[in-house]
């Protein structure tokens, strides 16, 4: 398989228009794409007001072929769109069946006119029909890891020939590391994933697929370095809090030779480090400064410009930001009613299971101190529905748990508290300002600080001891 170069084009117009459904009339519609694919913030592009016939307008500047999202509410839709084009799309209604006043995004289908079976969006639509083929399987049957390694090398020979004669370079890059995601997805090995899809081949920053694959690839990717070679790296990131030391403990593991992939994995790894209580937030933040002020590749600059600008807003001392999320009564809820109190908020996922574990030990932290301490917790899970049988199955768990509100004109609590996984765990002080940020998870000893801070005498007792 090839692989295609992304092209770069510089600031031309981009417009989208077409025609909502009339019961879309007077509602925003909003255009937002990723500042980048390793911080991942969205960031709102322009919007509109539909018409009361459904028409709208949104015109605005893409340097580069991108996916862009577009809002309408809560109802959501993607569409590829490259420098100096227009596009002309239908949205159609949501189906009645959904229940949409909860606040979960809903995602629809979108109709491209005047179109042609070369362009991106098109070429998306017959490559997704391809996967189809392969891995929507009509009677729902397992596939095992060596199925899916053997569908996925088809697949990537049937799309090498069935698109021979596209020149979308964007397109090609698609379907050659959606097949990487695929082997990713499944573990392939990290040998054959490095070596296939990203040594000796170009770093496409703004290609979205190619970051999707290089984030499966290297999350977590120094926490496994340091257990081959042992703690240094946390040493030298918590201690020694020093960048060029940190590069060379990296140098010498034999995928990070490359000076650019290097910090491009320093800099992600990083940036999951801020948010674990395993790592100094302010080592972490003052070697991201290093980073942002040495580097010399650009897009580096600008995705560590980023996350300084966010962290600056979440150190303790800093005032806790407030939002809005879905009660398990489906109404909402609002982190400002517990003003004046201590908040213990963290986020989990059903589908975590290190985070559910601390969901029983919130519990009896809880009981211990409910007069001193309002307990909060946002879940985080795509689904709202997994949610709210979650809560059902446990109605011992009787403090506010919510679901993480998803809107297109507000943050939700995920993204105030930039939680990039599952889990996360901040201290609010009675004053409204964070205390801990992030927090020391109940099963690491969260409750030492409570006793600090409340007063509470731990009885330490010892056998002949009175």
């Amino acid at each position: 398989m090839v692989l295609f170069f992304a092209t770069k084009f510089f600031s031309q117009n981009v417009l989208i228009k077409g025609q909502a459904h009339t019961s879309y009339a007077k509602k925003i519609i909003q255009v937002s794409f990723a500042s980048d694919y390793i911080s991942n913030f969205k960031q709102k592009e322009t919007q509109d007001t539909i018409d009361t016939d459904g028409y709208f307008e949104l015109n605005f500047q893409s340097d580069y072929t991108q996916p862009v999202f577009l809002n309408i509410g809560n109802v959501a839709a993607q569409l590829y769109v490259e420098p100096n084009s227009t596009y002309t799309i239908t949205i159609p209604e949501i189906e009645t069946a959904y229940d949409y006043k909860n606040g979960a995004e809903l995602f629809v289908n979108i109709g491209m006119l005047n179109t042609d079976s070369t362009e991106l969006n098109a070429l998306t639509f017959d490559y997704q029909r391809q996967y189809n083929t392969f891995f929507l399987q009509e009677d729902n049957r397992y596939l095992s890891r060596a199925v899916i390694f053997k569908y996925a090398d088809s697949l990537e020979q049937i799309c090498f020939y069935r698109y021979a004669k596209i020149k979308n370079t964007y397109f090609k890059n698609h379907v050659f590391y959606a097949i990487a995601s695929i082997n990713a997805s499944v573990s392939r090995g990290e040998n054959f994933l490095i070596n296939h899809y990203i040594l000796n081949k170009p770093i496409l920053y703004r290609h979205y697929e190619y970051m999707n694959f290089f984030n499966a690839c290297f999350t977590g990717y120094l926490n496994r370095i340091a257990v081959r070679k042992g703690q240094t790296m946390y040493n030298i990131i918590n201690s020694k809090v020093d960048y060029k030391l940190l590069d060379e403990f990296m140098k010498e593991d034999k995928f990070l030779k490359g000076d650019s992939l290097r910090e491009l994995v320093m800099i992600k790894n990083l940036w999951e480090f801020y948010f674990s209580a395993d790592f100094d937030k302010d080592a972490v933040k003052t070697i991201l400064g290093n980073i942002n002020a040495n580097t010399k590749n650009t897009e580096h600059k600008q995705i560590t410009s980023t996350m300084l600008a966010h962290i600056n807003n979440l150190q303790v001392g800093q005032e806790a930001p407030m939002f809005s999320a879905v009660a398990a009564n489906k109404g909402m809820a609002s982190l400002s009613a517990y003003k004046g109190k201590w908040i213990y908020l963290n986020f989990f996922s059903t589908q975590n299971v290190e985070s559910l574990k601390e969901m029983t030990k919130i519990a009896a932290l809880k009981k211990k101190y409910a007069n001193n301490v309002a307990f909060v917790s946002v879940c985080v899970d795509d689904s709202l529905k997994t949610f709210i049988n979650y809560v059902k199955s446990n109605p011992k768990f009787d403090w506010a748990i919510w679901y993480n509100y998803n809107s297109s004109f507000t943050q939700t609590a995920k993204d105030k508290y930039a939680v990039s996984g599952t889990e996360a765990y901040f201290l609010i002080s009675n004053l409204g300002y964070l205390a801990q940020s992030p927090a020391i998870k109940p099963s690491k000893g969260i409750e030492y600080r409570f006793n600090t801070l409340f007063k509470i005498r731990v009885r330490q007792t010892k056998t002949g001891i009175r």
